[in-house]
């Protein structure tokens, strides 16, 4: 029988280096997020202020569950579904409801990089006018003047460009782990660091950018009495370093059995809030810029999302000196951050395929990209795309993402209680011993925040419609995903799995493999 009749005896992928590995966890955390979500979230919560429940949140919380993935995918080297069924079977309902919550995630993430993929083009001659909200709106999305059901009204210049995107996900997601995602982030994200730093540098020479940096810096010291205030630092957190819906457990899964993995989180988190720092200053200076062109205070240009990125940059480039150039950095950092990420999303699913169904890379990328990228061309290259897209990013982080992560986390810390074997496993190859500080954070501040985390967000929820939308339509395509991703991986895991014992190894982490010798006796 051929080599490449029987994959399910080639030994699993493994990265090239500890540094390709570092990259792609970064270029993971790294995403669209980071740039415009940040700085508006750290702005509305105290400011300079803000930074210690940051910090809070991140050693509590963002750090201790970022190692607990790189732990679980380390030791049993399967992707989320069957490395928590090895935790304990029940488990594999997570994995499966992750799994599904990265596909949905993919189908419209790729989206607003096509979107930026033309806003690159777009910058060279300001084809946004003097209007570029309703150029967004109007011109380029076409959007429909109310939320409705998926049309048949064609967008081609969202159409095209996002068929680029998943052709060029499909490409490196082919190529395998270290001939594919490995190098394509050594590429990608030394140029959003490049573009970055250039544009920040340039930002920070503009008129009115020392008022922006005032506005962002300033501490209300105030805030940090508030509630909501840590609520949102540690919301933050979880969102920005790809955690919670099973990416950290498959990249883990390509490292060897020696791996430092304590040492890679801190370096990963860090570089990754790092990075959100450097978007606030970049951004802020820019708004500052903004509000003083404009004559008004900074609070009033202050914004996140796409009004950030697809509004008032435009506007701000239109006004500034050689501005097409402060666009193709700013658009194209978008472009660089979004691939790395969308790059991570998919290959979740990918390597669960895999893992699930026994068959070679090539089989399941091509099965799970093309029907990811069919999917998301159908759904958001009409005039209605834009809503659909709104409602399912809302309810898939706060329902999906947020209620899995906290589901996996109690999993683990009270239902198995593994995290002291987890911790011994981390401890015996890292250069940084994990403490009893590592099982408190997981097994008490983890869960109470997340919990909080979901039972504020009803609150909310419940008192006001998510962007005035019509409640039939946010039921539609709003509670209905979060609920449908959660119902698809139980439904899955429901599905007889053949025996342990019955199945092949999948290489070094397989029954007889050498995953657990030292590296220089592998033969």
């Amino acid at each position: 029988m051929a080599e490449h009749s029987r994959p399910q005896h080639q030994p699993r992928e493994r990265w090239g280096s500890r540094t390709g590995f570092l990259f792609a966890a970064i270029g993971s955390a790294v995403g669209l997020g980071n740039i415009w979500r940040f700085p508006a979230v750290a702005y509305e919560n105290g400011g300079g202020a803000f930074l210690l429940p940051y910090l809070a949140a991140l050693l509590t919380a963002g750090l201790p569950l970022l190692i607990l993935e790189y732990s679980v995918g380390r030791k049993y080297r399967k992707s989320p579904p069957a490395a928590f069924r090895a935790l304990g079977k029940p488990g594999q309902f997570i994995g499966w409801w992750q799994v599904a919550i990265c596909f949905v995630i993919a189908t419209y993430y790729a989206v607003i990089l096509a979107w930026a993929i033309r806003y690159v083009g777009f910058s060279f001659g300001q084809d946004w006018g003097e209007d570029p909200e309703a150029f967004l709106f109007g011109d380029f999305l076409k959007t429909a003047e109310t939320p409705g059901d998926v049309s048949d009204a064609f967008v081609g210049g969202v159409f095209w460009p996002l068929l680029a995107v998943w052709l060029v996900v499909l490409f490196v997601l082919y190529l395998g782990v270290r001939k594919g995602i490995e190098k394509a982030n050594l590429v990608f994200l030394p140029m959003l660091a490049l573009f970055f730093v250039v544009l920040v540098v340039r930002a920070l020479t503009l008129d009115g950018a020392g008022t922006g940096l005032d506005a962002f810096f300033t501490p209300d010291w105030s805030a940090l009495g508030d509630g909501s205030v840590w609520v949102a630092a540690y919301g933050q957190i979880f969102f920005s370093l790809s955690i919670g819906f099973g990416i950290m457990v498959t990249y883990s899964s390509y490292l060897g059995r020696r791996s430092d993995l304590s040492g890679s989180a801190l370096v990963a988190g860090f570089s990754n809030s790092a990075f959100e720092i450097l978007a606030g200053i970049g951004v802020f200076a820019t708004l500052g810029f903004l509000a003083a062109e404009s004559g008004v205070g900074v609070g009033e240009v202050a914004t996140d999302g796409l009004g950030l990125a697809f509004v008032a940059f435009p506007a701000v480039i239109s006004t500034m000196p050689a501005g097409w150039l402060f666009g193709v950095l700013f658009f194209g950092s978008l472009v660089f951050a979004g691939f790395t990420s969308l790059i991570s999303i998919v290959q979740v699913v990918v390597a669960s395929v895999q893992d699930r169904l026994r068959v070679g890379r090539a089989v399941a990328v091509v099965t799970v990209t093309g029907a990811i990228g069919i999917i998301s061309l159908l759904l958001f290259s009409n005039d209605n795309g834009l809503y659909l897209l709104d409602a399912a990013d809302h309810f898939i982080n706060q329902y999906g993402i947020v209620l899995a992560g906290l589901v996996f986390v109690v999993f683990v810390a009270w239902w198995l209680r593994r995290l002291p074997q987890l911790q011994q496993s981390v401890n015996a190859t890292s250069a940084v011993r994990l403490g009893w500080w590592w099982v408190a954070c997981l097994g008490v501040v983890t869960p109470l925040v997340l919990g909080w985390m979901m039972i504020d967000s009803l609150l909310a929820e419940f008192d006001t419609n998510y962007g005035d939308y019509t409640t039939g339509f946010l039921l539609r395509y709003g509670w209905s995903v979060a609920l449908g991703a959660l119902v698809v991986g139980i439904l899955i895991s429901l599905v007889p799995w053949r025996s342990d014992e019955e199945l092949p190894p999948t290489g070094p982490g397989g029954p007889g493999g050498t995953a657990d010798l030292p590296e220089g006796r592998r033969h």
